[in-house]
């Protein structure tokens, strides 16, 4: 560690140089050689790092994005490719290369903070070995060797033995019971950053090397932290306490504010911004609107969760806008297509006319050749015209047999029991 520590000596001045100057505002209110005044100094270099790389982190955001936004490509590709993972990746790789992104883009953070890591581990290893370093200079060296945060000495480390630890006016005990707290706390806020972004804001319908890359992070992270924090100052300890906070409050934030596209958060997301809607009938915020604006422009590519708040404006009379408004339409609901695309200028249903039975259909046929004036709709034959050639026996047959069946359209006169229209009788002769 020294070693590594060591490579990074260039920006040692300018890291023990704002440690000093937040030394000497603290030390103004808790007193110069208190652990109060140079642990608080440490976690205003963190905040101030941290600060610096949110433009980083910015772009870590985007580049996460990018990689969701690939998904579908990367599942066809490993649909594609399953039997051949060589060829699997050579795709893989010149797709990211293709859309301008990197999956090891979410560990831009993390090395773009480790020099100063070393830098401050450096100062710390000097102030535990007593020699100057930087711009701290002998005064100040012997307030930091006097600074304890909670009983253990700035400079301590839990790998440390008694004689050490009594050099530094401390007990062992002390010192193990506080670095080992940390330890554990600096890996459980780790673990819980990871987890909170594996299960609340990963698209986890498609399986990708990113949700890998991810996972493994997730405990490969907490393993590393505990190994290597014994062997760390309780100063160093304290630094990356705070950066883990800093993290895990900031990617709460990203969660909250700004979900990935089908990720759980983007349910929660969606389900609070219809209700926001539905209540106040506008979208206030940018961000929201930026957001809406991006669901609109999706059309039928929406995910389960988009087509779902889109359906929700539609029932409460509201249409999402392109421009990523809200303009409240009629009370009635809007007709919705599958992937939440509203429907205009549908054609009415035509209704099928409802089927009759067998029974139907003959006790109709009857009536209507009852009813005088009236077509006849029956199937049967029309009488032929008198000229027509005379059927044979077997045909009239076969003619009385089907007029005599129950399925004939129309009965004969004989059957149906009526008599026919009757010839007017003559005036009877007085």
């Amino acid at each position: 560690m020294d070693t590594i520590a060591s490579l990074f000596s260039f920006i040692t001045t300018p890291v023990s140089w704002v440690i000093v100057q937040f030394h000497s505002v603290y030390g103004k209110i808790f007193g110069p050689d208190t652990g109060w005044a140079w642990g608080l100094s440490i976690v205003s270099l963190v905040i101030l790092i941290r600060i610096c790389l949110i433009p980083l982190f910015v772009k870590q955001i985007k580049a996460t994005r990018a990689m969701q936004t690939l998904q579908p490509e990367m599942k066809k590709i490993q649909e594609r490719y399953k039997n051949d993972k060589q060829r699997q990746s050579e795709e893989m790789m010149k797709l990211y290369k293709d859309a301008g992104t990197n999956p090891l883009s979410s560990c831009l953070p993390i090395l773009a903070q480790s020099p100063f890591f070393f830098a401050l581990y450096h100062v710390l290893n000097g102030i535990a070995s007593g020699k100057t370093i930087g711009v701290i200079n002998q005064p100040l060296l012997s307030s930091a060797q006097k600074a304890h945060i909670f009983g253990a000495p700035l400079a301590a480390k839990f790998l440390d033995g008694a004689d050490t630890v009594q050099k530094l006016g401390a007990s062992l005990t002390d010192v193990r019971v506080v670095t080992a707290i940390m330890i554990i706390l600096m890996s459980a806020s780790q673990f819980y950053t990871q987890r909170q972004l594996m299960t609340k804001n990963v698209d986890t319908t498609v399986k990708t090397p990113f949700m890998q890359q991810q996972k493994m992070l997730m405990y490969v992270f907490p393993i590393m932290f505990a190994f290597f924090g014994i062997r760390f100052p309780v100063g160093v300890l304290v630094y990356w306490l705070t950066t883990n906070v800093w993290t895990m409050g900031q990617q709460m934030y990203v969660i909250h504010n700004n979900p990935t596209p089908g990720s759980k958060a983007q349910a929660a997301y969606l389900e609070r911004l219809t209700k926001h809607v539905e209540h106040h009938g506008k979208i206030r915020k940018r961000s929201e609107k930026d957001i809406v604006k991006a669901i609109v422009a999706k059309g039928r590519e929406r995910n389960e969760f988009e087509r779902k708040f889109i359906n929700s404006l539609s029932k409460a009379g509201l249409a999402a806008q392109p421009d990523g408004t809200v303009e409240k339409g009629e009370a009635v609901a809007v007709a919705t297509a599958e992937d939440g695309t509203p429907l205009t200028d549908v054609a009415p249903k035509r209704q099928q006319p409802k089927r009759q039975t067998k029974a139907q259909r003959q006790s109709g046929g009857a009536k209507a050749a009852d009813e005088p004036g009236t077509p006849s709709t029956s199937l049967s034959k029309s009488d032929e015209p008198e000229d027509a050639k005379p059927e044979s026996p077997t045909q009239a047959g076969g003619a009385k047999k089907s007029a005599s069946q129950p399925g004939n359209g129309a009965r004969s006169k004989a059957q149906s029991g009526r008599k026919g229209p009757q010839r007017p009788k003559s005036p009877s002769k007085k």
